[in-house]
C-alpha cells in the first residue's frame, strides 16, 4: 500500500481533556496524511499531572509532568515507526494556554503533532534540529487550518521556551 494512502488506526483515551479528544483526532488524522507517514496504528492517552509525573520519572527520570511523551512501540523492516503512543498532560496544557492565550484544544493539538512528529524520526535535541521541527509544527498547523501556535508570541528566530523537554 502506498504510504500516502494510508490510513490510521488512531485511538484516543481521556482521562483529562476529554472535550478536546475530537478535535485532536481530527488534526492527527489530517497531519498524518500531510506527512505520508508510515504509522498505521496510533493510541493518545490523555491524563492528568499525576499521571504524567509518574511516566516522565519512569522513562526519562524527570520529576514532575511534562506536556508530551512519545513512545514507538513496532518498527518496520526499514526502521520506520508503525506503531506508537503518545501521552499527553492536559493540565500542562491548559496552564500553557491559559499563559499565552490561546485556546486549550489548539495547545493539545500542538502537543499531539509534537509527539507525532517524534513518532516519525523528528527531534529537537539540538539547537537546529529544535527549530525545524518547530517549523515543521507551524507548516502543518497553517495547513490545517489552525495557525501558528507554538511560541506564537514570541520573535521569529527565537529559541528556547518555558516548556519542558518534549520527547
Amino acid at each position: 500500500m502506498n504510504s500516502s494512502a494510508r490510513t490510521l488506526e488512531l485511538s484516543i483515551s481521556a482521562s483529562s481533556g476529554r472535550e478536546v479528544a475530537p478535535y485532536v483526532r481530527k488534526g492527527l488524522l489530517s497531519a498524518h496524511q500531510l506527512l505520508k507517514s508510515p504509522l498505521r496504528s496510533l493510541s493518545v492517552a490523555l491524563v492528568g499531572d499525576r499521571t504524567m509525573g509518574r511516566l516522565h520519572l519512569e522513562f526519562m527520570s524527570i520529576p514532575g509532568p511534562t506536556d508530551v511523551l512519545s513512545f514507538a512501540l513496532e518498527s518496520d523492516p526499514r526502521g520506520r515507526c508503525v506503531e506508537g503512543e503518545l501521552v499527553i498532560c492536559v493540565p500542562e496544557a491548559r496552564r500553557q494556554s491559559r499563559r499565552r492565550s490561546i485556546a486549550l484544544r489548539d495547545e493539545v493539538l500542538l502537543y499531539a503533532l509534537h509527539g507525532l512528529l517524534h513518532l516519525n524520526g523528528w527531534d529537537d535535541r539540538t539547537e537546529a534540529d529544535y527549530r525545524a521541527m518547530h517549523r515543521k509544527e507551524d507548516q502543518l498547523l497553517r495547513r490545517l487550518g489552525i495557525g501558528k501556535v507554538f511560541d506564537r508570541d514570541r520573535t521569529a528566530g527565537a529559541a528556547g521556551g518555558t516548556r519542558g523537554s518534549r520527547r
